[in-house]
């Protein structure tokens, strides 16, 4: 048991910071067709939502850089690199102190394999964080531009009170390999409202990718990324902090550098030089 968690502090440490995208991206064949249109409105709207779509790890599916077998298995949140991990999104966010974790639903449908709702210690904030089988990024990928959009709006029901979810959240954020490298979308997500919601996009590149989608879901990029990086929890979790705060764009994304040069031992410069805000 010690090995084990030896070997997995180590590789969510070490070995992430070399992770990826090949130079010679997979054919995602995986289709979008099966995401049901979900128009629910109805829900306390006092109440601030958070919703991460977050992509896990998988070696046989993705366009990456291999990791080891323990933590690139994308049907195995409990052990993988973006969720059971010490610094995936499951594993942070429950140690951290800012959060306590009310609810889990496991195998929430045959494409997300666990959802987890946080409620935020200090604010009238929940977040919702799912875990997409990794098989299916492209899904992953869509669900989470057409939340952008506002074309799919849902709901989860908390101690009787209905919270936003999707296209109802404030702020969505999208964790792991950026499969815009992998596969190709057709620009569908035109904003459906006149609602300003905003977008933390943690993927290599997010970008160059990620701006035309984002531009026509009429959604703002609070932090995306300019290169190669690893989309671990720290950086979201700590732009996040600073949104809660009512912080300015600028300071943000200054919150979630600082961080991933802590722990991804990288100067400052680079790190405010890889995560930007805005346009």
């Amino acid at each position: 048991m010690l090995k084990y968690i030896f070997v997995v502090a180590v590789l969510t440490l070490n070995i992430n910071i070399f992770l990826s995208c090949k130079a010679a991206p997979k054919n995602n064949k995986e289709t979008t067709t099966n995401t049901v249109i979900i128009q629910d409105t109805v829900f306390n709207k006092a109440i601030k939502t958070i919703h991460i779509f977050v992509a896990l790890c998988d070696n046989k599916y993705q366009g990456i850089q291999p990791v080891p077998v323990a933590i690139g298995n994308g049907k195995q949140p409990a052990s993988n690199l973006y969720w059971g991990c010490s610094l995936g999104i499951k594993s942070y966010f429950k140690a951290s102190k800012n959060w306590t974790l009310i609810k889990t639903i496991a195998n929430k449908d045959t494409v997300i394999l666990e959802r987890l709702i946080f409620k935020h210690n200090t604010t009238n904030t929940y977040l919702i964080a799912d875990a997409f089988d990794g098989e299916f990024i492209k899904i992953c990928t869509h669900n989470f531009l057409q939340s952008c959009a506002g074309q799919v709006k849902n709901t989860e029901t908390i101690y009787n009170t209905k919270i936003g979810t999707n296209g109802n959240a404030q702020l969505l954020g999208y964790i792991g390999h950026n499969g815009l490298m992998d596969f190709n979308l057709e620009n569908t997500y035109q904003q459906a409202d006149t609602l300003t919601r905003q977008a933390i996009i943690l993927a290599c590149i997010s970008k160059n990718y990620f701006a035309p989608f984002l531009k026509a879901a009429g959604t703002q990029p609070l932090v995306w990324t300019t290169g190669l990086m690893a989309p671990e929890a720290y950086t979201i979790h700590d732009a996040i902090e600073g949104y809660l705060q009512n912080k300015a764009a600028y300071e943000i994304k200054m919150l979630a550098a600082l961080a991933y040069s802590k722990y991804q031992k990288c100067s400052l410069k680079a790190s405010s030089n890889l995560l930007v805000t805005g346009w």
